[in-house]
């Protein structure tokens, strides 16, 4: 064709973790690359996350001194994620995310540290307490320059106003270190407001893409490919009813662009999906704008029902404790449901990371989220709960605090829950005034997504390579399938999938 409005050799959609290796992949291998962004800043998910990568055995590992094994690491990915994925595609990501590590270290500009964070199923006997994990180095926020405006800020900064950090770290170290590299190599154009809308083909060849809306759609061809890593569809109310996606919109920590649309592009050739009802779950913080937010460290309390009664191990990796609360949303958990805790460290909410700091507890307590009474029967009353049946909850966990071991659902025997606690998990409830706070589902993202191969091609729906069409991150269904094995394996499996196609396009 010739009325392209641009001309590329990779297209690539997207600019959290996987659409960054992607970019910076192509263009150091000498490929001509356009970067699309749907938003008015680059980062997506990532830019909001603590940016880890769940790479086992890698170079900053070994750095540090790690024992590990690729044999030990695969014996217990295997056994969290089971058969819900291609064996294939699980042994890529295994064994593909230290080789990626070699090659950005070979790079002077990238350099990664270890960051311990225990394995999300500490109990499976080749779990590690200190984890796989690894972050890039920190750096001053000051080398961005001019390109800080066109970083999405971390959360506490876009949503609450914090002041901007002087120091990058997490997402934010990930997702800036990107931004200065690729600014700087010529053979890479990047796009912001600039939303994919359908996909070109010649033949069964996928040659480009619409980007953009109306007077400003133009089409780019893309000679070798396009690579979709535009996040998730959890900002689509519509499709999240389409497909089941518990919760809603309101829950979703994504930024505003997640809305699925290089997704439904895809679909619109005929690509395949799975995982379709999936995300990356947590308990969610009811806000006063009416949203919920992903929740990390609950110190303290319990969560009781409408019936006044526990329905969960609070102490959680976050995305168990939100599967958990889906399972009793099935039973009739009905929302929201209520942190219930006492005064011995005060009237804020014990969360360790709430993500979005709690800067004005008035507007909290305003909208009914936040709820202070001197008794436990008064605070029965409050929330709506049956007052025997919550102060009957609360000595039933009280007697379990005091003899260190819940009977019921086994709080704190993990080294993630232990991890935010100082090994004390439990502890009573029973120093008045009590309190109790308003919860909900949060989500990190949708995990349903483009079906693809080991080389991180898209299949069509006979299972066949949809030529030209690449996929990584959470657009594409999930390596992990119904698991969160660790921290860093969304970002992970992102950079895996993206830099494995562009190999595969080289």
């Amino acid at each position: 064709m010739s009325d392209w409005d641009e001309t590329c050799d990779v297209l690539v959609v997207g600019s959290g973790a996987g659409g960054m290796v992607a970019a910076y992949t192509a263009a150091r291998e000498g490929l001509d690359v356009i970067q699309v962004e749907a938003t008015d800043q680059f980062g997506g998910m990532t830019a909001y996350s603590g940016g880890g990568m769940w790479f086992p055995c890698n170079a900053a590992l070994v750095r540090a001194g790690s024992d590990d094994t690729m044999e030990a690491a695969a014996g217990y990915y295997r056994a969290v994620v089971g058969d819900r994925t291609p064996r294939d595609l699980q042994d890529a990501f295994l064994e593909t995310g230290r080789k990626l590590v070699d090659y950005l270290e070979s790079d002077p500009r990238f350099r990664f540290v270890v960051f311990p964070w225990p394995d999300y199923f500490g109990k499976e006997p080749l779990a590690r307490a200190d984890g796989r994990h690894i972050v890039l180095e920190p750096f001053p926020a000051s080398e961005l320059g001019a390109l800080k405006a066109q970083l999405r800020p971390a959360l506490a900064e876009e949503r609450r106003g914090e002041p901007a950090p002087e120091e990058l770290e997490g997402g934010q170290a990930l997702i800036g270190r990107f931004l200065i590299v690729l600014s700087q190599m010529p053979n890479v154009r990047l796009h912001r407001d600039s939303p994919v809308v359908a996909l070109i083909r010649d033949g069964d060849r996928v040659d480009g893409a619409i980007v953009g809306t109306g007077d400003a759609a133009r089409r780019i061809r893309a000679r070798r490919g396009v690579i979709i890593a535009a996040g998730g569809f959890e900002k689509n109310a519509g499709l999240r009813t389409d497909y089941g996606v518990p919760g809603g919109v309101h829950g979703s920590m994504a930024p505003p662009g997640n809305t699925g649309t290089a997704l439904e592009a895809a679909l619109a050739i005929g690509a395949d999906v799975d995982l379709m009802d999936q995300a990356w779950w947590s308990p969610g913080l009811l806000q006063p704008d009416g949203s919920e937010t992903f929740s990390v460290g609950i110190a303290a309390g319990i969560f009781v029902d409408q019936k006044g009664k526990r329905f969960v191990n609070e102490t959680l990796p976050y995305d168990r404790a939100g599967r958990a609360v889906i399972r009793a949303m099935e039973d009739g958990l009905t929302l929201p449901y209520w942190l219930v805790y006492d005064n011995r460290d005060g009237d804020m909410p014990p969360v360790l990371y709430p993500n979005i700091p709690f800067d004005d507890p008035a507007a909290y307590r305003a909208k009914r989220l936040w709820r202070t009474a001197p008794t436990l029967a008064a605070l029965a009353q409050d929330i709506g709960v049956p007052a025997d049946a919550l102060i009957a909850t609360v000595e039933r966990y009280n007697g379990f605090a005091r003899a260190g071991h819940d009977a019921d659902f086994h709080r704190g025997e993990e080294p993630y829950e232990q991890m935010f606690t100082g090994g004390i998990p439990m502890g009573p409830i029973e120093q008045g005034p009590f309190h109790a706070v308003a919860f909900g589902l949060s989500d990190l993202g949708t995990k349903g997504g483009l079906r693809v191969d080991t080389a991180a091609r898209v299949l069509d729906r006979n299972g066949a390579v949809i030529p030209g069409l690449y996929a990584a991150g959470n657009s594409m269904a999930a390596v992990s399938g119904e698991a969160y094995p660790a921290g860093g394996n969304p970002v992970g499996s992102s950079m895996v999938f993206a830099w494995l196609g562009v190999r595969d396009l080289l």
